[in-house]
């Protein structure tokens, strides 16, 4: 049974009204990296108690921390955002434009993996009054775009690339049918895409 909007945003305002001890916030960062795991690997079959058992604490904790699935969900899906954002600034300081920009895309497919393990929940956030979509919408978007540019202003990848057209063949992989070798197939067309953006590219001197 879905969860109503106003019981959503009463027990988040509760739960994060309190401050936590450095054991709890262990335990509640603990939750969310499994969460993020387990929904990644089964997706709607995921269950909380799994969760609670594979981050070493019990049911009780994860709802102590968590009261209901959706705001869970929530937490882990802004994890993702963050982390993938980040990941472009990061990656571009350690690496040539092009390998970061590949790596970062390889990365997208681990955050797409865990956004279909979301996606029930997700489903049912979009028709409550939480901000999840507006506070991240743009965001995955505008750290590609900073990737795609620079690779093409270091002449690493051929200078005719969109970076929205390159968004669109990545969403692609979220729509592509949930077999076991799913990643490994996504990571495959990642390497492709990569060998027809540097196909013809003329660096920069």
């Amino acid at each position: 049974m879905a969860t109503e909007p106003s019981a959503i945003a009463e027990t988040k305002t509760a739960a994060e009204a309190r401050p936590l001890r450095v054991d709890a916030q262990r335990n509640r960062d603990r939750l969310v990296e499994v969460a993020a795991a387990v929904f990644a690997e089964r997706g709607i079959d995921a269950s909380l108690e799994e969760i609670a058992r594979r981050a070493g604490v019990g049911i009780g904790t994860l709802y102590r921390h968590f009261p209901t699935r959706e705001h869970l969900v929530e937490v882990v899906y802004r994890r993702e955002v963050e982390a993938l954002c980040a990941a472009g600034g990061e990656l571009a300081a350690r690496h040539p434009s092009d390998v970061a920009l590949e790596e970062w895309m390889r990365r997208f497919v681990d955050y797409i993996a865990t956004k279909r393990g979301l996606a029930t929940s997700l489903r049912i956030l979009l028709n409550t009054n939480s901000t999840l979509f507006s506070d991240t919408s743009g965001r995955v978007s505008q750290a590609l775009r900073q990737l795609v540019e620079a690779a093409v202003a270091d002449g690493t990848i051929r200078a005719d690339v969109d970076a929205s057209d390159v968004l669109h063949a990545l969403g692609g992989i979220y729509s592509a049918p949930d077999t076991p070798e799913w990643r490994d197939r996504s990571r495959r067309l990642v390497k492709l895409l990569m060998d027809g953006l540097r196909f013809g590219a003329v660096k920069a001197r």
